[in-house]
């Protein structure tokens, strides 16, 4: 039983993912995703039988992964991740896991990449990309500074994302090999904060935190909002910046195939010899 408190609201957040998909869901920045974990699978040398998309919440994965010819059989999506966010997937019954923008809205993340690892055969690859910390920091700012002044007090809006070196250790404490961590930051320009606020809603990424002030958001503090933002982070153009972090994680399930690090002591040539240099011992000055 997941003991972690919760954050976010999860049964809310699949209404506004069917709300956004009822109206014409925005689709670049899963899209985008989807593309360059195409890219990144098409640099790992291997096919993969079984596969699962965990979490997605389009198809946007599934798509670029079956014209990639990498993967043989895939399912899942949006349904994997269920209310108890228990994935239904036997041990070891998989080749590859994937994401795209899900696992940032799971409340325990460190549980669901222990479910993960072990529904991964050995030597199975998990591959997902979810959003850090520094996503819409522009908006974050903007909404802290307007409801202070309007409301004379902060409500949490903008999901608490996970922070990158962090992630890296979750890896590794929920048994993962070789354990990669990368970013790429994204910068999305629109005429107003209130385009980048419709693009939230037909995402369904609009606020979903169980902590969230329940009573309407006041005409005052969103205008408010709307000239601070326009205030720091306006282009000479005059339109807005956006900022989207995408975290990339992957790691491996321990196989003994897989590089090891030499024990120490183990070397058979001293670093000075490879590369060409003099050695200098403890308390000796290099030559001036």
């Amino acid at each position: 039983m997941n003991s972690n408190p919760a954050i976010f609201d999860r049964t809310l957040m699949r209404l506004r993912q069917a709300r956004a998909l009822a109206y014409g869901p925005e689709t670049f920045l899963i899209d985008r995703v989807a593309a360059d974990l195409g890219d990144r699978l098409e640099a790992v040398l291997r096919t993969f039988e079984r596969a699962a998309d965990i979490g997605t919440p389009t198809d946007a994965v599934r798509r670029a992964l079956t014209v990639s010819g990498k993967v043989i059989n895939i399912t899942g999506g949006a349904d994997v991740i269920g209310d108890d966010e228990v994935l239904p997937f036997a041990e070891g019954s998989l080749d590859l896991a994937v994401s795209a923008l899900a696992l940032q809205f799971v409340n325990d993340l460190p549980g669901t990449l222990i479910q993960i690892r072990r529904a991964l055969k050995p030597d199975g690859l998990l591959l997902a990309a979810m959003l850090g910390g520094d996503t819409l920091t522009e908006l974050r700012e903007a909404f802290a500074e307007a409801e202070s002044e309007i409301d004379g007090g902060v409500s949490p809006r903008v999901a608490p994302f996970a922070d990158v070196r962090a992630i890296g250790g979750l890896l590794q404490r929920a048994g993962f090999a070789l354990p990669v961590v990368d970013t790429d930051r994204l910068t999305v320009r629109y005429d107003n904060v209130f385009a980048l606020m419709r693009d939230l809603r037909r995402m369904g990424a609009t606020n979903i935190l169980l902590e969230r002030r329940r009573t309407p958001l006041k005409r005052a503090t969103l205008l408010r909002m709307a000239e601070i933002y326009t205030k720091r982070f306006a282009d000479p153009d005059g339109r807005l910046r956006a900022t989207f972090e995408v975290v990339w994680l992957s790691g491996w399930t321990p196989h003994e195939s897989q590089q090891k690090p030499l024990k120490p002591g183990s070397a058979t040539q001293r670093l000075a010899d490879a590369l060409g240099a003099k050695e200098i011992s403890t308390g000796e000055k290099p030559d001036a």
